[in-house]
């Protein structure tokens, strides 16, 4: 299936804010709780907002949702393949 010209992915309303991490910040991130980059969900680099941000494999992006009930939610996910 063809991207279609001139459609971000990122733009829809339902799609949240998706960046790659830098290093620095995925090295905090990963003291911060504990854990190894292997351990965070995983994030296939053929996904669609992940193509849209060029993440590549071994990246970390950061998903930053708007909560009616929780205000703002940061996830982050380990880009694979």
């Amino acid at each position: 299936m063809a991207k279609e010209k001139g459609f971000n992915v990122l733009e829809h309303e339902l799609v949240p804010d998706h960046e790659v991490i830098s290093d620095e910040e995925a090295e905090e991130v990963l003291e911060k709780y504990d854990i190894k980059p292997s351990q965070l969900p995983k994030l296939d680099k053929k996904d669609p907002a992940a193509k849209e941000i060029d993440a590549d494999p071994g990246d970390i992006v950061k998903i930053t949702r708007d909560s009616e009930t929780a205000g703002r939610s940061v996830a982050y996910r380990y880009v694979i393949r």
